[in-house]
């Protein structure tokens, strides 16, 4: 008997065992828990085609999606002082940093770039709140004013997708001080007589709602986007009164001329090219003109066309 149970039939598990199954072939929706294949969650822009709620998607994702082609250019963002504080609370501050950094394969929580969208010259920049959810410090300061000199430089629109939990903590008063820094650096875009137009995403408190995210020529907002300063819960225990139903929100802000307009992930893109082009006084883009990916005519071509 031992000679099957410890031979004969670890043999034959061995040749009929099923594969196993990659833990990242499929999500889970956060709200109605729908399982969803990973293709299918992608083609959908990390929205569920269940309930459609709007779920994390990265900056360089979503970028991926909104430019044409797919392709753009990052903008260089300086780098500061790794560790400023020497600050310390369950791990040190590089510990945590290192972790954020092999979890989302990016060196920050934010990503500027620069590209074409429907031919319409844009510089954007975009939080990942799944990088020390999307905290406010130095380097993100950095990257607003890396972004909006790029966008004054190619006199173009400069638009930023918010997503973040405040400032970073582990900065303290230096994480702070990006919010007159970014406020400067806004004034600088509108000063040129450029767009600013922000885009805000699930979540977009703290610091960050009460400085750049907040001021732009058009607020743009994704569906039920839980957007404010204070938490909700700390709201009612303030003033001592219970918050009506959809508070923060972004249907409720919306309905309270907080923001311009809510749109669906999937229409982003369109909306963006037509304010983008009406604040910058140029004729509407022309939809289905965009040659295919490497069929694009070179000036040799044009020239011999000619």
């Amino acid at each position: 008997m031992n000679w099957i149970s410890n031979y004969v039939r670890p043999k034959i598990n061995s040749i009929f065992s099923r594969r196993e199954t990659p833990d990242n072939l499929w999500s889970k929706c956060d709200s109605c828990g729908t399982m969803l294949f990973h293709r299918e969650l992608d083609n959908a822009l990390n929205v569920c085609p269940n309930c459609d709620h709007h779920m994390h998607i990265a900056p360089r994702a979503r970028f991926e999606k909104l430019f044409d082609g797919g392709l753009f250019t990052e903008v260089e963002v300086e780098k500061p002082i790794a560790d400023p504080l020497n600050f310390r609370d369950q791990k040190k501050y590089p510990d945590r940093m290192k972790a954020a950094q092999k979890n989302t394969g990016e060196p920050e929580a934010m990503l500027v770039v620069e590209g074409e969208i429907m031919r319409t010259p844009i510089v954007a920049a975009g939080q990942n709140f799944k990088f020390m959810g999307g905290s406010m410090g130095m380097y993100v300061g950095n990257a607003i004013i890396a972004g909006a000199k790029r966008a004054i430089e190619r006199k173009c629109p400069f638009v930023i997708f918010t997503a973040a939990g405040g400032a970073r903590m582990q900065e303290g008063i230096l994480s702070l001080m990006q919010m007159p820094r970014t406020t400067v650096a806004v004034d600088m875009v509108k000063e040129a007589g450029l767009p600013y137009i922000v885009v805000l995403t699930h979540p977009t408190t703290g610091g960050v709602t009460a400085s750049y995210a907040m001021l732009g020529d058009v607020h743009i907002a994704e569906p039920n986007a839980l957007i404010g300063f204070a938490g909700a819960r700390v709201i009612e225990q303030t003033i001592r009164e219970k918050l009506p139903e959809g508070f923060q929100r972004a249907e409720y802000l919306l309905d309270h001329g907080m923001i311009d307009r809510v749109v669906h992930r999937k229409d982003i893109r369109d909306e963006l090219v037509t304010i983008c082009r009406m604040l910058m006084r140029q004729s509407p883009a022309i939809k289905g003109d965009l040659p295919k990916p490497g069929q694009e005519k070179t000036p040799e071509a044009k020239d011999a066309k000619g």
